[in-house]
């Protein structure tokens, strides 16, 4: 092949090349899926000995005596399900959030705090020691399974609690593989404003984006 055709032939490749490179390859971003879960979240501790008391974040596991003090916050930022569930070291289930029943339904609403549990509360750990898991579960749709199991349990007898607890977990879990492919697509603290009395856990306030499903379990070794 003569040099000028050459030239020519190396011209169009370049052209091509250009033509078939991905958006992102040539300075331009590209469109990332937007975010259908947005909410924000806190999660603080009291923890005995402090004076003044002041709030510690509880990001993922940690280890607390009896008489230390727990608090939560859930702010949403855009329409989406969330539930936060806690199960206990004798077994237990606490439908913590949302506290209106049925839910949903009544007082919940986008630009609200809510506060775990409201106003200036805030749970103390008793004498039962044991193992402390929180759960907390974001979705695009409600997950109308776990409510049942959840509603079943709040009305049953206690005999009959510990198996519904159980069937609880495994259905969480399984929810959690339903969804796994969704990935979060950020956490970033984003402290607010507070009107409440005595510690706040304003301060300690992440905000939340994922695409259709959002989880996250915290564990306190309860001393």
């Amino acid at each position: 092949m003569k040099p000028r055709r050459l030239a020519r032939w190396l011209s169009i490749l370049v052209i091509m090349s250009a033509t078939v490179l991905p958006l992102a390859d040539r300075g331009h971003p590209v469109a990332q899926e937007e975010a259908n879960v947005h909410f924000r979240w806190a999660f603080g501790a009291l923890v005995g000995g402090e004076n003044p008391p002041r709030p510690i974040a509880i990001t993922q596991d940690t280890t607390l005596k009896t008489g230390d003090q727990l608090k939560m916050l859930v702010e949403l930022k855009k329409p989406c399900f969330v539930y936060v569930i806690h199960h206990g070291p004798q077994g237990e289930v606490q439908w913590l959030f949302p506290a209106s029943r049925p839910p949903f339904e009544t007082d919940y609403q986008a630009a609200k705090r809510y506060d775990i549990p409201p106003g200036d509360g805030w749970f103390k750990l008793d004498d039962q020691v044991g193992r402390e898991t929180f759960y907390v579960l974001a979705s695009v749709e409600r997950l109308t399974d776990l409510e049942t199991l959840l509603s079943t349990y709040a009305s049953a007898p206690r005999s009959e609690q510990p198996q519904i607890a159980t069937s609880i977990v495994a259905e969480i879990r399984e929810v959690r593989k339903r969804y796994r492919q969704f990935a979060t697509l950020a956490e970033r603290p984003v402290p607010i404003a507070g009107n409440v009395r005595g510690p706040d856990i304003g301060d300690l306030v992440v905000e939340i984006t994922a695409q259709n499903f959002y989880s996250k379990t915290f564990t306190i070794e309860h001393h």
